[in-house]
C-alpha cells in the first residue's frame, strides 16, 4: 500500500483543474518527497486502485510547516471519475481549495 499526500493544482484558462502535485508519504519516517505534476486522470487512477490513499496537505503560513488535511477520494464513474474531498461536513469538489501552483512562476529572466 502507498500513501500519498496532494499540495496543489495546475488550472487551465477555463479554471479547471489539469493536474495535481502529488507527494509519497512515507508514513513510518514522517516525511513526503518532492511533488510530482500528475495529470489529473494519472491522478484518479492512481487514487482508485485500493491499495493506495492520499489526503490533502495544507501549508501553514504561521508555523511554516504542512498541516494533514482531508482524505482523498475518488467519485463519479468512467470517464467522469475525479477527486473530492469532505472535511468537517464540507464537501470540496476537485481539490480545487488548495495551492494553484500554475500561478507560480518557475523561470526568472
Amino acid at each position: 500500500m502507498a500513501n500519498y499526500t496532494i499540495s496543489g493544482v495546475w488550472k487551465n484558462s477555463n479554471n479547471v483543474i489539469t493536474h495535481y502535485a502529488i507527494h509519497h508519504f512515507n508514513d513510518k519516517e514522517n516525511t513526503i518527497s518532492l511533488a510530482t505534476k500528475t495529470t489529473k486522470s494519472d491522478a484518479v487512477c492512481l487514487l482508485d486502485n485500493n491499495q493506495n490513499s492520499a489526503i490533502t496537505i495544507l501549508w501553514n503560513y504561521n508555523t511554516e510547516a504542512w498541516n494533514r488535511g482531508a482524505i482523498v477520494s475518488v467519485v463519479g464513474s468512467y470517464p467522469n471519475k475525479y477527486l473530492r474531498t469532505n472535511q468537517d461536513g464540507t464537501v470540496i469538489d476537485n481539490l480545487s481549495n488548495l495551492i494553484n501552483y500554475g500561478l507560480v512562476a518557475t523561470n526568472f529572466s
